[in-house]
């Protein structure tokens, strides 16, 4: 917990985290400023809510999430760090849950010029906080909810 604590303090980017025992999502791989990301730093970001309804072993969802554009996340944490022509075309990312569940997909599928997917990282859902890590990877559109992640602990871009 002391060394967490050192690496906040040493930060100096609106991500990163600001309070010691507030949970935080670790941005990794090739963003620009990859570091902790935490609830009141992703609340800060322009919210977006979006209506979804899914199938998974539960039973189906219905609910209303808010939160931030997964690709906003990563433009506030630099970018990518590949600045070659179609960038995002040549990279995935991971989004891990705390349990161990993670999804990959491709940074392309985000982007806005190319497949412009309106993925994001929740912080409320029905207009209540998430419990766990308080973080929750929602893709619209999806029939399955094979890749909405709960309680997202880290963000990788290889």
């Amino acid at each position: 917990m002391l060394f967490a604590l050192g690496i906040l303090l040493l930060t100096g980017h609106p991500l990163r985290a600001q309070d010691a025992t507030a949970s935080a999502v670790t941005l990794t791989g090739k963003i620009a400023r990859p570091g902790p990301l935490t609830l009141d730093a992703l609340r800060k970001l322009p919210a977006q809510q979006v209506q979804v309804s899914f199938q998974s072993e539960r039973g189906t969802t219905n609910a209303a999430f808010t939160g931030a554009p997964l690709w906003s996340v990563l433009q506030e944490a630099g970018g990518l760090t590949d600045t070659e022509k179609s960038g995002p075309l040549h990279h995935t990312l991971k989004v891990s849950g705390r349990d161990g569940y993670f999804v990959i997909f491709s940074t392309g599928e985000l982007a806005p010029d190319f497949g412009g997917e309106q993925a994001i990282l929740a912080y409320q859902q029905n207009d209540q906080k998430l419990g766990g890590t308080g973080f929750r990877l929602v893709m619209p559109g999806d029939k399955l909810g094979g890749r909405n992640v709960r309680d997202v602990v880290a963000i990788d871009v290889e």
